[in-house]
């Protein structure tokens, strides 16, 4: 199914597993999941009826709201299904006290306040999840951690060969890809570890892998930018200047 609008699903009970892009995601711990309108989902291949709550709000309905803006911040309607939020008893209250405020208002009478209440409870509810994602990052930090490690080999072998010469430097797009997670998702767990997001994570292992070639080569200064995956040797000379304070050239005599 393809939706135009956001969902966000609280599965508190058990209900097979569901598709979400080319993965399946089980259901069996329970999870709140989030989507953002034009992703492709499937419903749970069981014949167990689902339990949980479910929230599907139209773009639409944000438009002369701040939140109309500022919902593309909350990363997490770009993570995959088997990156969902897992509660534990004291969230999950929070949580469903939101949706039960929630649903007594679309149950009253409507007036001149429906919609701002609304929108108020929405900005609650995500703002929570914001939380409770930081410290799933945090007590999931072995998971994390194995994620790291992935990334570690994943650049290690990339720049190991001339991959990096055919192909450029890797994009966050790509990895993520290759170590089946969302491209959100990693930058958000790396923030959460490390203090970068995948971006900077990436340029800093190449300016780990130009430190070395410049202190154990002759290589010009142009062959390292292009064995790294630059186009031009001017953007990796600039690259470095911005992250070391000194240009590569300047390096490679202070180390000598």
């Amino acid at each position: 199914m393809v939706m135009n609008f956001y969902k966000i699903a609280f599965k508190t009970g058990l209900c097979g597993q569901a598709k979400y892009g080319q993965n399946y995601y089980d259901f069996g711990e329970g999870g709140l999941v989030f989507t953002a309108p034009k992703q492709v989902f499937e419903s749970p291949n069981s014949d167990m009826p689902s339990v949980g709550n479910l929230l599907l709000i139209h773009p639409d309905f944000f438009l002369s709201y701040p939140l109309a803006r500022k919902i593309k911040d909350y990363g997490y309607f770009s993570y995959a299904a088997n990156e969902a939020l897992h509660l534990s008893e004291k969230e999950k209250e929070t949580v469903l006290s939101i949706f039960k405020i929630m649903n007594d208002e679309l149950s009253s009478r409507i007036d001149d306040f429906s919609q701002d209440v609304m929108i108020a409870q929405i900005e609650l509810l995500l703002n929570y999840c914001n939380r409770y994602y930081k410290r799933q990052f945090i007590t999931r930090k072995a998971h994390s951690n194995n994620l790291l490690n992935q990334l570690d080999d994943y650049l290690n072998q990339y720049f190991a060969t001339e991959q990096p010469l055919h192909q450029g430097i890797p994009s966050v797009q790509n990895i993520a890809v290759a170590m089946n997670v969302s491209p959100n998702y990693l930058s958000d767990m790396l923030r959460n570890l490390v203090g970068f997001n995948a971006q900077q994570y990436i340029q800093n292992k190449v300016l780990e892998k130009a430190k070395e070639i410049l202190t154990t080569s002759n290589c010009t200064i142009a062959e390292i930018a292009y064995q790294l995956g630059f186009e031009h040797p001017q953007s990796f000379s600039r690259l470095f200047k911005n992250k070391v304070n000194m240009s590569p050239v300047e390096f490679r005599a202070s180390f000598n």
